[in-house]
């Protein structure tokens, strides 16, 4: 039977609310003997990793986590994850909206326009992809006007593909919630049975991956 490299299923919502991680990044640097340095980026993107084990104590909880371990197979197979402080494209705090983040203008030719979250402003602002939205979370705008219709997702990339293309200079905007694509970083989970009807597993490591 082949297996699937990606699983669209989501990490239980609960159990990822205590999890510690974030994005990283690998950059190459060379200290020069004037002091000065040199520094390269070795990826575009940065990397999400999560360690989800701090939110696992009651033996329920184990018991889920280990259903879906050996559901994905390990490491084998990717699944759906909520970053707890990073998974929506409006300000921290704020709702979504169909204006919160700029995904082009239109050319009067372009049908179909990523996904993206960006971070810091104006030319040193970084894009970030987004692949996993959640699709009924999404709102759009065209030319300053959110619309309800005429547009298509596809939630397996976060492509938004327009029925007709954006007029040229028509702002194409849109607010969603989205997921990170991540595997388990581990192909043995160590489930340690600490107390009567509770229990722990030290470590639960995440990684983002490209699906």
């Amino acid at each position: 039977m082949r297996i699937a490299s990606f699983c669209d299923e989501r990490f239980p919502l609960r159990l990822s609310l205590n999890t510690s991680g974030g994005p990283e990044r690998r950059t190459d640097i060379v200290r020069l003997s004037t002091g000065f340095e040199n520094r390269n980026q070795r990826a575009r993107h940065s990397a999400r990793r999560y360690d989800a084990g701090s939110g696992v104590k009651a033996l329920a909880d184990l018991a889920i986590v280990l259903d879906f371990f050996e559901a994905r197979r390990g490491r084998l197979v990717a699944f759906r994850f909520r970053d707890p402080f990073d998974h929506s494209s409006a300000r921290f705090g704020l709702a979504v909206t169909a204006f919160d983040q700029v995904l082009g203008i239109g050319d009067g030719e372009q049908a179909a326009f990523q996904l993206v979250k960006r971070y810091g402003m104006g030319e040193g602002g970084y894009e970030r992809p987004i692949a996993k939205p959640v699709a009924d979370t999404l709102r759009v705008a065209v030319a300053g006007s959110e619309i309800a219709s005429g547009f298509m997702l596809d939630a397996s990339s976060g492509l938004l593909r327009f029925d007709a293309a954006p007029a040229a200079g028509a702002a194409v905007t849109a607010g969603f919630l989205f997921d990170v694509p991540v595997r388990f970083d581990i192909d043995h989970l160590a489930i340690n049975l600490a107390a009567f009807e509770a229990g722990e597993i030290p470590t639960i490591p995440l990684v983002e991956v490209r699906a």
